[in-house]
């Protein structure tokens, strides 16, 4: 009973310490950001490049930027996708994955990009941090 008790403890600690850690740094994931500015702008009415303009992405469905051309491989999947802050998360570690994940078959993004393992976890909250002031 101590051992189950100490685990749910341990459990609990850590996913408020998940909860946390989550939250991120608007102003560090500003200047993470600006190695995304490479393919996407921010501004509000900004132009698409490579990829769509970002701003107000948090909330919104997939391929919601209608004068933006998405792949192949992101419209298989966009009718599953809510760009929340998990949704986000696990996109930004591996684009092509979370696609095929959601499309039920192997896709690929044109997003190479990719804020991959755990010492990237830091920049992905900090991007979905800022990403969330955008609107």
């Amino acid at each position: 009973m101590i051992k189950l008790m100490s685990l749910a403890c341990a459990a609990a600690l850590a996913l408020t310490a998940t909860t946390a850690h989550a939250e991120g740094d608007a102003a560090k994931g500003e200047r993470t950001f600006k190695k995304c500015k490479a393919c996407h702008t921010i501004e509000q009415g900004g132009k698409n490049k490579v990829g769509p303009n970002l701003f107000g992405i948090v909330g919104q469905h997939g391929a919601h930027k209608e004068d933006f051309k998405y792949s192949k491989g992101y419209l298989k999947a966009a009718d599953k996708i809510m760009w929340d802050e998990a949704a986000i998360d696990e996109y930004l570690q591996d684009p092509s994955k979370y696609l095929s994940k959601l499309a039920g078959e192997k896709v690929r993004s044109k997003m190479t990009f990719k804020l991959k393992g755990k010492k990237k976890a830091d920049d992905r909250a900090d991007v979905i941090a800022y990403l969330k002031t955008q609107k």
